[in-house]
């Protein structure tokens, strides 16, 4: 079947090594979008670290969506509108706060428009965090956080090696109760357990009447597993890790390459 919806990883896929869009890759959106194609921004950041794209690709439109915080929200692109929201609870972050504290591992929380440590030595993974997406960043003590927040979803944040030795010391209850996983080598990204990039295509393809043999899904990390292995058409970008690529039915050039557009014309133009 034709592909009628295109959902797109933004880091390391959509943006090339610099975080832009190659004016090929925006050219083979624009015709994909021209022939009546869906085309969706499923990405990790938040909402504010997507706008700036979507305006760039002329998606902010009346009937045009993307999936933000890995699948945990999808928003209407016009003005970041929800229309599906599973976020976790005051609880799940006091809980995780602690757990990155005994782990040693830096830690933070997003809320659909802030970004908040309790770090007092706030990590450089978090400072890049709030100046690559744009969203404010705030530092908090627990006991200055409002129990009334929820979050799109939590992180631990810190160099790869030490992030690493960490992972395995995170209790099995906790792997059990959520979704827990890379989106980088320097972020461990943490949601509620029905949360992930494939399920929020899925909900987006439902909403807009296609099957999956009518999507099409390009990533390069863990957190894009799940909509790869969603789509009728998954491809992983040349730069993408193992166990991206061995789920894929099709790997594309790198993000430097072009990757994206070469493999929109393949399937779609």
């Amino acid at each position: 079947m034709a592909v009628k919806l295109i959902a797109i990883d933004m880091d390391g896929t959509l943006l090339n090594p610099q975080h832009e869009i190659s004016p090929r890759v925006k050219q083979a959106i624009g015709a994909a979008r021209d022939k009546g194609v869906a085309i969706v921004l499923a990405t990790g950041r938040p909402f504010i670290g997507v706008q700036r794209y979507l305006m760039e690709l002329d998606l902010q439109q009346e009937g045009q969506f993307c999936i933000t915080n890995n699948g945990a929200l999808v928003q209407q692109a016009a003005n970041g509108e929800c229309v599906a929201d599973i976020s976790l609870t005051f609880d799940d972050y006091l809980y995780f706060e602690k757990l990155a504290r005994d782990l040693g591992i830096h830690f933070q929380a997003l809320t659909k428009s802030l970004l908040f440590t309790a770090n007092k030595d706030i990590s450089e993974y978090t400072v890049h965090e709030s100046a690559i997406t744009g969203i404010p960043l705030r530092y908090r003590a627990v006991e200055e956080m409002d129990p009334a927040m929820t979050f799109p979803k939590v992180m631990m944040i810190d160099p790869p090696q030490k992030l690493d030795e960490a992972i395995p010391r995170i209790p099995q209850a906790a792997r059990e109760r959520y979704t827990i996983m890379k989106s980088s080598p320097y972020y461990l990204e943490i949601m509620d357990k029905r949360v992930n990039k494939g399920a929020g295509v899925k909900a987006l393809a439902e909403k807009l009447g296609l099957t999956r043999d009518q999507v099409m899904t390009l990533g390069d990390q863990e957190n894009d597993i799940a909509m790869l292995e969603f789509a009728g058409t998954g491809v992983a970008m040349g730069n993408a890790i193992d166990s991206v690529k061995a789920v894929a039915q099709f790997v594309t050039k790198t993000n430097s390459e072009d990757g994206v557009a070469h493999a929109i014309e393949k399937f779609v133009l």
